[in-house]
């Protein structure tokens, strides 16, 4: 099929708007190949989701990459995102700091992530400088609060970067149909590879600083947000049938004013309910490394105003895909 010089991205959106699907992803990746911005960036969403195309995030990188350089805003925060996590190729952190001083200048949410991850003890990697001590919290379990862990800005900084990512919680049925979370009645907002800035990354460094293990073991940060009347009721992080399983998570309190929505361990007599910046750990595995009955635990009921918390579920080995 033959494009004509003159067409733009615009073209690609009034084919879509047609049902003509096929032109239409034809002159995207026609416009890619010229490097139009736009095009390299909705391409490269394709392969990094998967659905018109086969999932492919490789090469959803380099396209990321390409669009980068074609001046695409969205796809230079990408890149400086998979720069300073390291999940797509070489981690250059101090690349990563560079780019991101330069995209504060122009956007809002990167001049507050930026001024978070300027007001944080972390080393030349972003690593934390120093950490606190936890309060052990049952003699039963591996179960420990540290108190203030995220400060105050750190906190608000998690919510901005989850603020339009919201979603119902989901599971997919063995057909494949989604349907609603039979435990989890809360919204969800995952903060993933592309989207998780420095600071954000910095973040989960600490988390994984203060659990023992390595980035690159957890799942990425996962946003909960619990209306009233909504809850999590009694489970196990651990999951049935996963030879990489969950060992330990990780639990922010991103804020305090809610009633209700305790953390509750009902095997322990164990209530939680953290303030403003306090993280909660727990073991999920018993020695024999099956699930450990103990760790059940639910989020009780949201009484009043609106519970956030962040989940960061650790593995027993790395969660990074192969890039090869």
């Amino acid at each position: 099929m033959q494009f004509k010089p003159e067409q733009t991205f615009a073209d690609v959106e009034r084919l879509a708007r047609a049902g003509r699907l096929q032109e239409a992803f034809g002159l995207m990746v026609a416009l890619a190949e010229r490097d139009e911005p736009l095009a390299l960036f909705t391409l490269a969403n394709f392969f990094w989701q998967g659905g018109p195309v086969d999932r492919d995030i490789v090469k959803a990188h380099s396209l990321f990459v390409r669009a980068s350089a074609a001046g695409h805003a969205d796809a230079h925060a990408f890149v400086t995102n998979l720069l300073g996590n390291g999940v797509l190729g070489e981690r250059d952190w101090r690349q990563a700091l560079e780019r991101l001083k330069v995209e504060a200048n122009v956007d809002p949410y990167r001049r507050l992530a930026l001024q978070v991850l300027q007001a944080m003890g972390v080393d030349s990697e972003g690593n934390p400088a120093s950490l606190p001590t936890g309060k052990p919290l049952s003699d039963k379990l591996d179960v420990a609060i540290f108190p203030a862990l995220f400060s105050a800005s750190e906190c608000d900084l998690v919510l901005a970067a989850a603020e339009q990512r919201y979603q119902p919680s989901t599971i997919h049925e063995a057909n494949g149909r989604e349907v609603p979370h039979p435990l989890r009645s809360s919204t969800g907002a995952p903060l993933h590879w592309l989207i998780e800035d420095p600071a954000l990354h910095a973040l989960n460094r600490r988390l994984a600083a203060i659990t023992g293990t390595m980035y690159e073991q957890a799942e990425p940060m996962l946003v909960l947000r619990y209306a009233p009347g909504q809850q999590y009721r009694p489970h196990l992080d651990a999951l049935p049938g996963v030879a990489n399983q969950r060992i330990v998570t990780a639990l922010v309190y991103l804020d305090d004013l809610y009633q209700g929505g305790e953390t509750e361990f009902p095997h322990l007599g164990l209530k939680v309910k953290g303030e403003r910046g306090d993280v909660l750990i727990f073991r999920n595995l018993a020695a024999d490394g099956t699930a450990e009955p103990l760790s059940e635990h639910a989020g009780l009921p949201v009484i009043s105003g609106v519970k956030h918390v962040a989940s960061r579920w650790i593995r027993q080995e790395s969660m990074i895909p192969p890039t090869s």
